[in-house]
C-alpha cells in the first residue's frame, strides 16, 4: 500500500514545508516593518506578503484534497508531477507578490490552471472506479479495446 501512495506523501511535505515557509516570511516582515499581531495592515510591502501568505493557505486545503483524490484515483506519478508544478507556481506566486501586486497574476493563473487538471484527473478516477465498481463497466477496456 505505502508504494501506491510514497509521491503523494512527499509532495504533501514538500507542501507543508512551503506553508511554513510562507508563514516565516510574514513573521520575518512583521518584525521588518514592526506590525504586531493581530494587525493586519501596515505599509504595502508588509501587506503583500501578508495577502500572499494567506491566500495560499486559503487554496492549500483544496490541493490537498486534489492531490490525493488524483493520486488515488487516477495515477500517482501524474498528481505528484502536476502537484510539484503548482508548489513551484505557489513560490513564484509569492516571491512575486511580494515585489509587485501585477506580478501575482502569471503564476496565480498557472497554478489556477493545475489545480483544474488535478480536479479532471480526480473525477475522470472516480467515474473510472464508480462504474466499475457499481455497473461493471471497464473504462479502460473499452478504450484499449
Amino acid at each position: 500500500m505505502l508504494d501506491q501512495i510514497h509521491l503523494l506523501a512527499a509532495v504533501t511535505i514538500l507542501g507543508v514545508l512551503e506553508q511554513a515557509y510562507f508563514f516565516l516570511q510574514v513573521i520575518y516582515a512583521r518584525r521588518l516593518f514592526g506590525i504586531s499581531p493581530p494587525k493586519i495592515s501596515g505599509p504595502p510591502e508588509f501587506e503583500r506578503v501578508f495577502r500572499a501568505q494567506v491566500n495560499s493557505s486559503e487554496y492549500f486545503p483544496i490541493f490537498l484534497v486534489l492531490l490525493w483524490q488524483a493520486g488515488l484515483f487516477f495515477h500517482q506519478g501524474l498528481a505528484a508531477a502536476l502537484g510539484l508544478l503548482y508548489l513551484y507556481s505557489r513560490y513564484c506566486y509569492f516571491t512575486g507578490y511580494r515585489a509587485s501586486s501585477s506580478e501575482r497574476l502569471a503564476p496565480i493563473y498557472f497554478s489556477t490552471g493545475v489545480l483544474w487538471i488535478l480536479v479532471a484527473a480526480s473525477a475522470l478516477g472516480i467515474l473510472h472506479s464508480l462504474l466499475s465498481h457499481y455497473v461493471g463497466l471497464n473504462i479502460l477496456q473499452l478504450l484499449t479495446a
